[in-house]
């Protein structure tokens, strides 16, 4: 664990105004308790209220809010090339909101750890996109989000047209292809459908609760045990 990573856990543990020991500390941590001793003279010094002595224990003044996160360079780069990952393949809403959270992190970035968009050469390019599937995957995953049950008008491998109710249950991106995880209605079982094989897509106006054996966690089980289910079988 790195040590800023540290220091923020120590401030978490220390939160609610409870007393913690350094022993605890170090055991939660998995490093030793001079390193504990250590850690909180430098948050002290900082201007972090922690109060306490080695020997009795700590614990954080009521009131202290954590300053604002900063990320390191490569955290940067990682956030931008993913925001040009989602602009690419991601649906129209997707993108948007991708462009708009790497422009409130630019603006609230100190200067000296700024990394400016031309300076990360990752870029990623998907003509295969087209704004029905954009489209699609921004209603899906509003979808997926309310539990709104669908009918989907979708064509399988062989071209063959097929009508489905489905419980939409997940988005997952395969590099090029997207597909629904969701919960077939007419086969009684899990299955996934390519985003680019959907005609048309509406919601039936009813929404659908959770269920033992019909969840986003029953398929990852699923999956586990038997494999990939069909896709639109």
């Amino acid at each position: 664990m790195r040590r800023a990573d540290r220091l923020f856990q120590i401030v978490q543990y220390l939160r609610g105004g409870r007393l913690v020991r350094a022993r605890q500390l170090s055991e939660w941590l998995e490093v030793s308790e001079r390193t504990i001793y250590r850690d909180v003279a430098d948050l002290q010094a900082s201007g972090v209220p922690v109060e306490g002595a080695a020997g009795v224990g700590y614990l954080l003044r009521d009131g202290y809010d954590l300053p604002p996160l900063m990320f390191t360079r490569d955290e940067i780069v990682a956030l931008l090339a993913g925001a040009r990952l989602i602009r690419a393949w991601g649906g129209a809403a997707m993108a948007r909101a991708a462009e708009e959270a790497m422009i409130k992190i630019d603006a609230v970035l100190p200067e000296k750890i700024r990394v400016k968009q031309n300076e990360v050469e990752i870029h990623a390019f998907a003509p295969e996109m087209t704004p029905q599937t954009r489209a699609h995957l921004d209603f899906l995953e509003a979808a997926a989000d309310s539990r709104k049950r669908l009918a989907i008008a979708y064509s399988d491998a062989q071209g063959d047209p097929t009508d489905r109710i489905v419980r939409p249950l997940g988005l997952w991106f395969w590099g090029k292809v997207w597909t629904l995880v969701g919960w077939c209605e007419l086969r009684q079982d899990f299955r996934m459908f390519r985003v680019d094989r959907m005609s048309d897509i509406r919601e039936t106006g009813d929404r659908f609760e959770p269920e033992p054996g019909k969840t986003l966690k029953d398929f990852y089980l699923a999956m586990e045990q038997e494999g990939y289910p069909q896709h639109g079988a």
